[in-house]
């Protein structure tokens, strides 16, 4: 079994420098969704990389190709060719998603026809070389649009977060990282791949422990059997925390009602609280599960 964790690394020093990257290429996706839902039904016979290739075919232009059916390489021009073959891939997908629930919609029309296909809040994969270039211990190289083109610009990475990839993600594969905005600051989103061994246990004579993160409460653990048996359970509570994360959600309800919309002190501690609890709930050991 394969699996896939992310962690994310903040990139200091830079703001507002990425936004441009992120529009064009949202606006890649979109225009790259409409190419898709145009010709759908020809799309729709090709699989993998064949399907890659023929919207390729379609939009960019190549010595054995000039002259493509879509104006793709004039609105987006010198855009990085694996940017542009990510861009595919989320319009894919996305158009893919669109048609499944359509065609489900139609078969049993209950509730609201499925929306419009778009880019959303989408955000691009930085592939290696082309797109991201680790320099140093802390310090990379990522390929933006600036001053009118595609350059590159050297980026300062935060030490606590890359010490702790070398630390803990040493044996692991690790990815080709995602460019996220979360708040006002900008991080690389690193996935990392392993592979784990599962045991050869009939499934019929296996015991699951499940986790579930709940609203009113932090979390509950239950041990099942296969046949939905439940051997146990054990509810994980921080009433404690729960109440101070309450409390300064209050203030900011009251400070707001008085016209104070900007309350940065009142969010911080509020955040800070809620981080405190994902962080006890994670290190939870006093289930006798456990």
């Amino acid at each position: 079994m394969r699996i896939y964790t992310t962690y994310k690394i903040k990139i200091k020093h830079y703001n507002h420098i990425f936004k441009d990257t992120v529009k064009i290429y949202r606006n890649a996706v979109d225009y790259l969704i409409n190419v898709c839902l145009e010709n759908w039904d020809s799309i729709s016979m090709y699989k993998g990389q064949n399907r890659l290739t023929y919207i390729e075919a379609l939009i960019h232009s190549t010595k054995g190709h000039p002259v493509p059916k879509y104006d793709f390489d004039v609105k987006f021009y010198k855009i990085p060719s694996y940017l542009r073959r990510g861009a595919i891939n989320e319009a894919v997908g996305k158009v893919s998603s669109y048609k499944s629930n359509l065609a489900n919609w139609q078969d049993s029309p209950v509730g609201k026809e499925p929306s419009y296909p778009k880019a959303g809040y989408v955000f691009p994969s930085m592939y290696r070389t082309v797109m991201y270039n680790q320099t140093d211990d802390y310090i990379a190289q990522v390929k933006v649009y600036i001053r009118n083109t595609w350059d590159w610009i050297t980026i300062n990475l935060r030490k606590s977060d890359m010490d702790y990839i070398y630390r803990r993600c040493k044996n692991r594969k690790q990815c080709a990282p995602t460019l996220q905005k979360r708040g006002k600051e900008w991080f690389l989103d690193f996935p990392f791949e392993e592979k784990v061994t599962l045991c050869d246990t009939v499934v019929h004579h296996q015991t699951v422990v499940a986790v579930d993160l709940g609203i009113n409460t932090a979390a509950t653990v239950s041990v099942m059997r296969s046949d939905g048996t439940i051997l146990g359970r054990y509810f994980c509570k921080l009433p404690k925390e729960t109440d101070h994360l309450t409390h300064s959600i209050n203030r900011i309800k009251k400070a707001q009602q008085y016209g104070n919309y900007k309350t940065p002190r009142l969010w911080a501690k509020a955040k800070g609280i809620n981080h405190d609890i994902a962080v006890k709930t994670a290190n939870e050991r006093q289930s006798p599960w456990f």
